[in-house]
């Protein structure tokens, strides 16, 4: 089927929806400290049985942290795969099955940047690379940020190169669109933020509770 030919539903709503399709063999050929690989024997639409291979992954979350002076805090981190220091927002794995993200939210703004914030909303729920990992992140947008109490967070390996840095969200948003930004937490948050701003507004968003159904947790 070409692009001409596939149908066209003027108005339909979208939104993505939940499905499984039958696995008659799973394995877990790798499993390292934090993440794996599965793979799994996949029963296609036309009967037939595909192998897939992909990340196992426990979810993530990042904060995009908005200063009174609209400048959102950056650090830069080495990141092996793909041998760059790239300029991200906090971020961090949710380590505990169930756990809360706004708790691991928390707990990374205070453990990268030493900062904490009073006002939260969830910004975007995103899968990274779903054709390869099952890696959900939930952004949060946080307002009202102040330093934290108490002492800083003792940092290793990677971590302890980082730079922290304040930047106005429009040099940001110049710096996605020039290709010069590369970290999907980053970008996503970054025109996500510029997106409500544009439209229904940042009191529109989601509570920092709101269901994530890709990551249950608990209150």
């Amino acid at each position: 089927m070409t692009e001409d030919t596939l149908p066209v539903q003027s108005g339909k709503q979208i939104a993505d929806a939940p499905e499984a399709w039958e696995v008659t063999s799973t394995a877990l050929p790798f499993e390292g400290k934090k993440t794996g690989v599965r793979t799994d024997d996949v029963v296609m639409p036309d009967g037939s049985v595909v192998r897939r291979d992909y990340q196992v992954h426990p979810g993530s979350v990042a904060v995009l942290a908005l200063d009174d002076e609209d400048r959102v805090l950056v650090l830069s981190q080495y990141r092996h795969p793909v041998r760059e220091k790239l300029w991200e927002i906090p971020a961090g794995l949710l380590d505990v099955p169930g756990e809360n993200p706004l708790h691991a939210a928390r707990r990374e703004l205070y453990e990268e940047a030493h900062v904490k914030a009073e006002d939260w909303r969830v910004l975007a729920d995103v899968y990274t690379t779903p054709g390869g990992s099952d890696e959900a992140v939930r952004i949060f947008l946080a307002r009202e940020i102040g330093a934290a109490d108490g002492e800083r967070y003792e940092v290793s390996e990677e971590e302890a190169d980082m730079e922290l840095a304040r930047v106005p969200v429009a040099d940001l948003v110049r710096g996605v669109l020039a290709g010069e930004l590369h970290n999907n937490c980053l970008v996503v948050g970054v025109l996500a933020l510029t997106a409500a701003r544009s439209g229904p507004g940042l009191e529109s968003l989601r509570p920092a509770d709101a269901p994530w159904p890709a990551r249950p947790f608990e209150n």
